[in-house]
């Protein structure tokens, strides 16, 4: 698929992919007879992959660890899993954080919602 369609179908902007494969983000693209990038599906699987790694928090130097280490092939396996075990704990440990600090919200709410009826 060309750039275009990766970028509509990634949800990314045409720039951002070419700046992901110019620091080792993505790989580089396969080219087509005309020397325009041609990216087959495994792109838009492993955009998706980057996309969760951001959406978690995970920092872009951690991302383009995971990525060094996945072109090195399978003998990083192992590295690789520790990474995303590490970051999955970061991730629980925010999600803790957040959950208190939803619950902190949920009895403010509450709190304004009971002055409000005892005021009727």
């Amino acid at each position: 698929m060309k750039i275009g369609e990766l970028a509509k179908r990634s949800g990314l902007t045409a720039h951002t992919i070419r700046y992901y494969e110019k620091i080792g983000l993505l790989p580089d693209a396969g080219r087509d007879h005309a020397g325009h990038r041609d990216y087959d599906v495994s792109a838009l699987v492993w955009i998706e992959f980057l996309g969760r790694l951001k959406t978690t928090g995970m920092p872009i130097r951690q991302m383009l660890r995971y990525a060094e280490l996945r072109r090195q092939g399978p003998a990083t396996q192992a590295q690789r899993q520790r990474l995303l075990e590490q970051h999955r704990d970061a991730v629980r440990e925010h999600l803790s954080e957040l959950t208190s600090c939803l619950d902190v919200l949920d009895t403010k709410i509450a709190g304004y919602a009971g002055r409000d009826r005892n005021e009727d």
